[in-house]
């Protein structure tokens, strides 16, 4: 009850002021991916949640800015302040057709990372496969294969069942990336379920014209790779090939790619220095990664290290958690707690 009414206090004009200073030199950088399109049945982010964000954020004069601009600060050198910038990951066609328009309105700079393989149609991306299986099946328990061990799973209700999907994708990000293939190709037929070459519509990526269209209303592109792996679970080749082809791609079909890359899943753990010393030979300016903190060079690390480790936050539901993000507070609050989040 407390915190909820000091979350509600950060709403007032005024409040979050003696923070700011904590701002300097660092940028408030925030992660998003798939948008409500109630019509397929998509859960995603709410349109109106992010309008009312950025009217706040314009409303108080953030200085909203591109990534790429976020990083040549930070390279330079030069002043950060009330540092704000927004990121999509993947390339679903939603991310074109209903958060493109968002950001248009309010002139807000967005980057999309894009898996090129999917806006190729190649494939579609093997979580939504996991998805489309389970909520496919009709039996009550699965048998597998995974790594030689045979393995059940099993539930009782479409809730327990959620949540096998859940735990059983996340186990799925621990096995080589051969390995994993093999197990997605036997979950349609332990399931009884016929998953399509191509992705049903609610699965579908955005078009290299759409794209393009979003290129001229301001958003901008970088890589995400081809097929989006787990990185640390490829082998050499592969991992070299889904940063390079993914790049040479981008620069093949967009009008301005952007030299940053965006690591699929995002851990610490699921890349490493192999994958940045191929990201500085493609001459790459930088990366992003999935875990929470704010866009800047700590202090004693190089910022040719610190410039492919950039972190996000994931973008938040409510207001009250933006305005901890946006306005410094988080930072000052995991130093008090003993934390990074830089």
């Amino acid at each position: 009850m407390l915190k909820s009414q000091l979350l509600r206090l950060l709403h007032l004009p005024g409040v979050t002021a003696p923070f700011e200073r904590l701002t300097r030199g660092r940028a408030a950088v925030l992660m998003l991916h798939r948008f409500r399109v109630p019509d397929l049945g998509i859960d995603g982010h709410e349109p109106a949640v992010v309008r009312r964000a950025l009217e706040y954020l314009r409303r108080q004069r953030y200085e909203l800015l591109p990534l790429r601009e976020i990083f040549d600060r930070l390279a330079n050198g030069r002043e950060l302040r009330r540092a704000v910038g927004f990121t999509m990951d993947d390339g679903y066609f939603d991310q074109a057709s209903v958060a493109g328009p968002i950001f248009a309105e309010f002139d807000c700079p967005v980057t999309t990372f894009v898996t090129t393989g999917f806006l190729d149609g190649r494939l579609w991306l093997w979580w939504d496969r996991i998805e489309y299986a389970f909520r496919r099946c009709r039996r009550s328990s699965i048998q597998l294969r995974i790594e030689d061990r045979a393995v059940e799973l099993k539930w009782d209700h479409p809730a327990e069942r959620d949540r096998v999907q859940a735990r059983f994708t996340e186990s799925c990000k621990q096995l080589p990336e051969e390995h994993k293939l093999e197990v997605l190709e036997q979950l349609g037929l332990a399931c009884d379920v016929e998953i399509p070459h191509r992705p049903p519509p609610e699965y579908a990526p955005m078009s290299w014209d759409m794209l393009r269209a979003c290129e001229g209303r301001g958003m901008s592109f970088g890589p995400h790779t081809v097929t989006h792996p787990i990185l640390t679970r490829t082998s050499d080749d592969q991992s070299h090939r889904e940063l390079a082809e993914g790049w040479s791609r981008l620069l093949e079909c967009a009008a301005r790619p952007l030299p940053i890359f965006c690591y699929p899943n995002g851990r610490s753990q699921d890349f490493g220095d192999r994958e940045v010393r191929t990201l500085r030979e493609l001459g790459l300016l930088g990366a992003v990664v999935g875990e929470p903190g704010y866009a800047e060079f700590p202090v004693g690390e190089s910022g040719d290290g610190a410039r492919f480790r950039q972190k996000r936050f994931s973008f938040p539901e409510g207001l009250p958690e933006l305005i901890q993000y946006v306005s410094g507070l988080e930072w000052l609050k995991s130093r008090l707690r003993g934390e990074s989040v830089a």
